[in-house]
């Protein structure tokens, strides 16, 4: 099972206003790449994004449904896990699955998934982030 981890400026960002992730407000995507994130990266050029093609468009895929959640004071971003199939050869190779605020002015970044070795997608092969039951949660 991938290991989840959470940006630090994530935590600072929602106490300034950065993100607004009740349903229909900021939009979040997931991107991958090869390179290891690290919990003080911020914004999304801190990461090394894999290359484009073959069914993985720049800038990852937005993820759908998102909402944020709180019961009994833990707060969640919850929403829809993200498929991506490889088309016309294979997806450059990834490790790791990070989540930002697309529509945040700096592209704020929110966490990320290491999934402990590099994953190869080729031709016709699908690979499904799973957030499980949240992508984010603060207690």
């Amino acid at each position: 099972m991938a290991a989840f981890n959470k940006f630090q400026q994530f935590v600072e960002d929602l106490g300034h206003e950065v993100h607004n992730l009740a349903t229909g407000q900021d939009a979040c995507k997931v991107m991958l790449t090869n390179v290891a994130p690290t919990a003080t990266d911020a914004v999304k050029t801190d990461i090394t994004e894999i290359a484009a093609g073959n069914g993985y468009t720049a800038g990852g895929t937005a993820i759908a449904n998102t909402d944020w959640q709180q019961v009994t004071g833990t707060a969640s971003l919850v929403g829809d896990d993200v498929v991506f199939t490889a088309a016309g050869g294979a997806i450059a190779q990834f490790r790791y699955a990070v989540v930002y605020n697309d529509t945040s002015a700096s592209d704020s970044l929110i966490s990320w998934w290491d999934y402990g070795s590099a994953v190869d997608l080729a031709t016709g092969e699908t690979f499904t982030v799973d957030f499980g039951a949240t992508i984010a949660t603060l207690a």
